[in-house]
């Protein structure tokens, strides 16, 4: 059947207030997407994972009439918002799949690289390929700190290595760790969304079994070989002890989710407990690289 389509561009600030607004006049479903150029492949550290600005799409019979939901909307929505208001006819289709079919494969490093799986990777057995779909959450581009962690991933030799990841999100980085031959991968995360998305990747890329999710506080593994922390900085000084009891002496260890010039802060700080110090910067966020003490 074919519907009516309104389209309306909004702040993530007032995503909430919009979404109730179209819900009590009839909205039959609602989808965000960004109305700029910022997706993400994981929510930036500490960050809400909303785009800053938000495109809006909503469905209702084709029957309405576009001006009777103006005037319902008039004093329900933020004037700007309303004032965005574009209508469409749609006809019936896979609008989930088309929406998807926009978002293309990404690189990282050598040979690493995201693709949806609205996209079939090509037959190379020297690529090593992710297969993770556009969300709310997670998009088709990557926040810096994702990138630099992804980067210095592919950068390692793998075999069979255990790692690490503090702040998994939606558990690209152990994923990833594994698909390029990390033996086993743990994920830790506050946030029970997180967890379910790193589930749910872990499950569609075939590497679950070498996966095991924790929170705060689930029990800790032994010391791993190497080590992610994709979080901001206050947290990796906080808990910079604990951090280096996770990895061996010797553990390769990543830290990002800094801006630039919080790395002083962080090197001073694990000075005692990691050496061989390396600072890398992607825009305005900064990954320290280093080695654990023996």
């Amino acid at each position: 059947m074919p519907w009516l389509e309104l389209h309306l561009r909004l702040e993530s600030a007032e995503h909430g207030a919009v979404e109730n607004a179209l819900d009590a006049v009839g909205a039959l479903a609602q989808t965000l997407t960004d109305a700029e150029d910022h997706p993400v492949l994981e929510p930036a550290p500490g960050e809400t994972p909303l785009w800053p600005h938000l495109q809006l799409q909503a469905l209702f019979p084709v029957e309405r009439d576009p001006l009777e939901l103006l005037v319902a909307l008039d004093g329900k929505l933020p004037e700007q918002v309303l004032r965005s208001a574009r209508f469409a006819r749609l006809d019936d289709r896979d609008w989930t799949r088309a929406w998807m079919d926009h978002y293309q494969p990404m690189r990282f490093g050598r040979r690493l690289w995201i693709f949806p799986t609205t996209i079939e990777p090509p037959a190379d057995p020297d690529l090593v390929v992710v297969r993770l779909d556009p969300g709310l959450a997670f998009g088709t581009g990557t926040h810096p700190t994702t990138a630099l962690c992804l980067d210095w991933l592919d950068g390692l030799s793998w075999s069979g290595e255990n790692v690490f990841d503090y702040g998994c999100g939606s558990g690209v980085l152990a994923v990833a760790a594994l698909r390029l031959g990390a033996g086993h991968a743990w994920g830790l995360d506050n946030d029970p969304q997180a967890l379910i998305a790193s589930h749910e990747n872990a499950q569609r890329n075939g590497v679950l079994e070498h996966l095991s999710l924790l929170t705060p506080n689930s029990v800790r593994p032994a010391a791993c070989d190497r080590l992610l922390a994709n979080i901001l900085l206050n947290p990796l000084l906080e808990m910079a002890d604990a951090i280096a009891r996770t990895l061996k002496p010797g553990g390769l260890a990543a830290f990002s989710g800094m801006l630039k010039g919080q790395e002083v802060e962080l090197i001073e700080r694990y000075r005692a407990l990691f050496e061989n110090f390396d600072v890398v910067q992607r825009e305005d966020w900064i990954r320290v690289t280093a080695v654990r003490r023996v």
